[in-house]
């Protein structure tokens, strides 16, 4: 008589740590692009549209997803930091950091994961910079919705689904400049 003992499942296949990528345009040229794509009355009919059109939404998606990956390595986690990161998407981090970088970065700003390539902060910091646009990446980016990987970052934009992934300033308070008096007998806040 055979037993019937239950076989382990087989290990999950894998995947790799997502690779840093160098936007493939001009930090210009893509701000130019993002302001033509801020929400408006269109983008918000177009989107309320393709929600209700799901052949038309995945489509949308599909192409989306394929533009995205071509030129900033996207991964669709349906919440894009892309403007406030000059357009080098923090989600091609391997350590998927999306408010600066890990410790590991190299003096010359080489990835610890991946050392032969920059670290994606390096890059948004350089690209920021160039734009004159280096408050942006003080903004702090919440942590992700994780349901909504693989949905259309721009539908969820238009439709204003993720105002609250950034905070309205860069979350650091104005902290008293402290000082002694003289005769050191006790801290005064400067004015």
């Amino acid at each position: 008589m055979a037993s019937t003992v239950a076989q382990p499942a087989p290990p999950a296949p894998f995947v790799a740590a997502p690779r840093p990528t160098v936007p493939r345009l001009p930090a210009w040229a893509l701000f130019r692009l993002g302001r033509l794509l801020e929400p408006s009355r269109l983008w918000y009919r177009i989107a309320l549209w393709l929600q209700v059109h799901p052949a038309a939404y995945h489509a949308f998606t599909r192409a989306e997803t394929a533009v995205k990956a071509r030129l900033f390595g996207c991964r669709m986690c349906g919440q894009c930091a892309l403007p406030s990161t000059a357009y080098a998407c923090p989600m091609t981090c391997p350590k998927q950091l999306r408010n600066g970088p890990c410790g590991g970065v190299s003096p010359d700003g080489r990835c610890e994961v991946y050392p032969e390539l920059r670290c994606v902060w390096v890059v948004a910091y350089e690209r920021a910079s160039q734009e004159g646009r280096v408050a942006d990446l003080r903004r702090l980016q919440r942590p992700i919705d994780q349901r909504r990987w693989g949905e259309s970052a721009w539908v969820n934009y238009w439709l204003g689904r993720d105002e609250a992934l950034w905070t309205s300033d860069d979350g650091l308070l104005e902290l008293p400049v402290l000082r002694v008096d003289p005769a050191g007998a006790r801290r005064v806040d400067a004015a």
